[in-house]
């Protein structure tokens, strides 16, 4: 049986543009017709989700097999840490919580790994035709490189050609680019078979020179310059993008950013309302008076939770929900809004922490993680949002801890939670929420144009695919694909 052929994309950096261009090519070569599956052995993000058989992956490769046109699979991101301090992770293998591990003791563990590693690649292999494998971070980490099993390491394990993405927007791109090749043993530089430049601004052909100097350089062309694209891809940096809005609109959303923030991927369907802001707010100063007030997801429920106190932004959030300002938590922001988390394992770090009283619900952490995809329809809903009642809803739960209310959406008075991430996503769920909230301040909403969250999705995968498609040179990308270059 004939094996898949793989590619890989390396950056010289974080945020070089790695993920959205696997994406891109997920869906070029499954518009060419083949058959095609995400790879990245090792994802650090704290943007999850859940599989149809309940495992855990990085959203980054769900995206990927989105636009791939594949269901999602723990084989295509075997290994996933999510930062629960900053000095350790939580370690998840094949979709199954590992264990927690400082950074030194993943470093020294990590290699034990390899044979999961493959197993998930080598499943893959079997069954389609194409794997575009996805780096981390650079392959020039020279401290890393021995234990190395995500970039060079990786593709020596996959026997696998690599593109070398360079970020242009952040300047010196040739020196990136150079630098990279340049701190690269000889076998690892005879992997790489070309370069991008990513995220261009401009005219293109003043480029041409510097070009030409690159590749007496490092001895391989460049496959394209991509330019800096206007799609509306989630992808694991996706948040720093988002932070930077500060524009309040007719309606204004609110969503606390805590510090170890998680899946804000599930507010995005807000972003499509043209009279409506989504900003990210750390501070009572940002926080102002919104129309709305999300709670998100966290990796680390009782520690974010103890810093919405300190910060004052718990006494302000009170404040607006007396003043019948809705607020919504999801998944760990729902934990916050009961009468008490405790964490009797250790979890957490152990300990009995008072919530927001918002809910009268109270939250026990115990060993085993909630993962499970859901469906269904939801109950009847009060308040400002009733008009929610009986709509239908499709997501995914992930969380330490279970609560006394387990109604899949929890409502008292003009305060809301649930464990489903992805629940605005369901056809009409957004909408109804942003029509109510117009009707609260007198607005009109166009309720003729409703919003169809994957009809967009899929639009957008087009429209990064048909910029990517036209920047690179897609013969010589096929030609190292064959492994004719």
């Amino acid at each position: 049986m004939k094996k898949a052929r793989p590619i890989m994309i390396q950056g010289t950096m974080s945020s070089a543009g790695k993920s959205l261009v696997c994406t891109a090519l997920c869906r070029i070569f499954a518009q060419d017709g083949y058959r095609v599956a995400p790879f990245k052995s090792q994802n650090m993000a704290l943007n999850s989700f859940i599989t149809e058989e309940g495992l855990e992956m990085g959203r980054a490769q769900v995206v990927q097999a989105e636009a791939a046109g594949a269901v999602p699979s723990v084989l295509m991101n075997p290994i996933l840490l999510k930062p629960t301090t900053d000095f350790g992770s939580q370690v998840i293998v094949m979709g199954e919580v590992r264990g927690n591990m400082r950074a030194s003791e993943y470093f020294r563990y990590k290699k034990e790994l390899i044979p999961d590693i493959l197993r998930a690649y080598h499943a893959l292999e079997q069954t389609y035709d194409i794997i575009v494998i996805e780096g981390a971070g650079s392959p020039a980490e020279i401290n890393l490189k021995q234990t190395d099993i995500v970039n060079m390491g990786m593709a020596q394990m996959a026997d696998s050609p690599v593109l070398l993405v360079g970020d242009i927007d952040r300047g010196g791109v040739f020196a990136q680019l150079y630098g990279t090749v340049s701190l690269l043993a000889p076998e690892e530089r005879a992997r790489i078979k070309a370069t991008i430049i990513n995220k261009f601004r401009g005219d293109a052909s003043i480029l041409a020179s510097g070009l030409d100097m690159l590749y007496e350089l490092v001895g391989v062309p460049c496959a394209g310059i991509v330019p800096y694209v206007d799609a509306d891809i989630d992808d694991e940096d996706s948040l720093s993008r988002r932070l930077e809005n500060r524009e309040r609109k007719e309606i204004d959303i609110a969503v606390i950013r805590l510090p170890r923030i998680s899946n804000f991927t599930d507010f995005a369907p807000f972003e499509q309302y043209e009279n409506v802001s989504l900003r990210y707010v750390s501070s009572i100063k940002e926080l102002g008076t919104p129309d709305l007030v999300i709670l998100p997801g966290t990796k680390s429920t009782i520690s974010d939770l103890k810093w919405l106190r300190e910060s004052g932004l718990e006494a302000a959030v009170l404040k607006l929900a007396s003043h019948e300002t809705p607020v919504f938590g999801i998944c760990g922001g729902f934990q916050m809004l009961g009468r008490t988390i405790s964490d009797p394992c250790g979890a957490e770090g152990g300990g009995v922490a008072a919530g927001m009283g918002l809910l009268e619900m109270d939250t026990v952490f115990h060993g085993e993680k909630t993962r499970l995809q859901i469906s269904g329809s939801l109950g009847a809903v009060t308040g400002i949002f009733s008009g929610l009642s009986g709509m239908d809803f499709t997501g995914y739960e992930i969380h330490m801890g279970n609560s006394t209310e387990r109604d899949t959406l929890v409502c008292r008075g003009n305060v809301y939670g649930s464990y489903v991430h992805g629940l605005f996503d369901a056809q009409g769920i957004a909408d109804e929420m942003v029509r109510a909230l117009c009707a609260r301040r007198g607005l009109a909403f166009d309720g003729n144009r409703p919003f169809d969250r994957a009809a967009y999705k899929e639009e957008q995968y087009n429209k990064l695919a048909h910029a990517v498609r036209e920047a690179l040179d897609m013969k010589l990308i096929y030609d190292i694909l064959e492994k004719r270059v």
